[in-house]
């Protein structure tokens, strides 16, 4: 490495990296976290080609800039690459989506994404609401048909397990368990089924 390197043709390098860096993030649509790791990656390579800079053809902004410009394409060609490779391009919500009917409303692929398999969904929400309601119903239909004991039993359990139930004096865990599977016997000929 140059360790005569001036102050001055450092800011110039460091400039023209970050340069280079920022237009590759918005051309990729990468994260901003990467910046620096791309201008470092950059500010490296036109490093290891320093000694072929010749000030006589021209300054050494446009040579690190010429430099920083090949290489920030041959990293774009391996990002393409691994995403075409693994499927990952990023794509907005909002874009239109090709081939919608002209007299519709524009469709965009938000529109696309069923509640089913959208974000909720992946973090484990539910995302059919007529389901829930549907069973909410049923569960309340189903618990007006138990005594008392077993209202109170299902009330214990939405707060603590049956351990817990055992050990403030709801009798002993084996005891509790019988009473839930006789729960369980009621609600399904309830027509509620388990889940």
């Amino acid at each position: 490495m140059h360790a005569d390197l001036p102050d001055a043709d450092l800011k110039i390098l460091l400039r023209e990296a970050a340069f280079a860096a920022r237009r590759l993030i918005r051309r990729l649509r990468l994260d901003w976290q990467d910046l620096a790791d791309l201008s470092q990656d950059l500010l490296f390579d036109c490093l290891a080609r320093l000694p072929a800079f010749d000030p006589a053809r021209g300054t050494l902004g446009a040579f690190a800039g010429c430099v920083m410009s090949h290489h920030a394409k041959r990293i774009a060609l391996r990002i393409r690459r691994e995403r075409l490779l693994f499927g990952v391009n990023p794509v907005s919500l909002d874009e239109p989506v090709s081939g919608a009917d002209r007299f519709d409303a524009v469709t965009t692929r938000g529109d696309m994404v069923a509640e089913a398999d959208g974000y909720a969904a992946l973090m484990g929400q539910p995302t059919d609401w007529t389901a829930i309601l549907e069973r909410r119903l049923d569960l309340e239909r189903a618990t007006t048909a138990l005594d008392a004991s077993a209202r109170e039993l299902c009330a214990g359990l939405a707060d603590a397990s049956p351990q817990d139930l055992a050990d403030v004096g709801g009798g002993s865990r084996a005891g509790i368990y019988r009473r839930v599977g006789k729960l369980r016997l009621s609600l399904l000929s309830a027509g509620v089924a388990g889940g």
